[in-house]
């Protein structure tokens, strides 16, 4: 499994808000950095690190939620769940799969063909998932949420914080 990157310059000095466009914009660069040849069904590991980068941008994404413009992060999120769903009917045959090959090469050689049978099943079933999740990142790709990410952490930059306008934002002491 792929390692989280450190988020550059994250302290404890920061503001909530500076932490967010910063953690945000390295998990959505995560995000894509995995969607090479994620559909590859002969790499399973690639839908596997996409699939948990997925999940930490929408951890991170819901953790500084109070940062973001309220319905551009709910269309955000709206889609990386659509794309979490998606890699995870992809996944799951792949982790059957992987299985029952394990399976097959423990049983008699008279009930090989049996398991085959069902690993043709499974096939099928990785198949749709592969569609699926072809036209996920389709859609991810036609609705720019990189662009929609970036513009996410762009928002929470303290420079773009609304109170600032009103007076109401409290200076940070070093």
């Amino acid at each position: 499994m792929a390692r989280a990157r450190d988020i550059p310059g994250l302290h404890a000095e920061l503001s909530y808000r500076e932490a967010a466009a910063r953690t945000v914009a390295v998990r959505a660069q995560e995000v894509f950095e995995h969607a090479e040849n994620v559909l590859d069904t002969s790499e399973i590991e690639r839908v596997h690190d996409m699939r948990v980068a997925s999940r930490r941008l929408r951890a991170v994404l819901e953790i500084y939620e109070p940062c973001f413009p309220r319905k551009a992060l709910r269309d955000v999120l709206d889609d990386v769940k659509a794309l979490a769903d998606a890699l995870g009917e992809r996944r799951d045959p792949d982790v059957h799969l992987a299985q029952l090959e394990e399976f097959a090469g423990a049983v008699k050689e008279a009930d090989r063909p049996g398991v085959e049978v069902f690993a043709q099943r499974v096939r099928s079933e990785q198949g749709a998932g592969n569609e699926a999740l072809a036209a996920a990142l389709a859609t991810l790709e036609e609705t720019d949420l990189r662009g929609r990410l970036a513009a996410l952490s762009a928002a929470a930059s303290p420079a773009n914080d609304p109170r600032r306008s009103f007076g109401l934002q409290r200076p940070v002491t070093p």
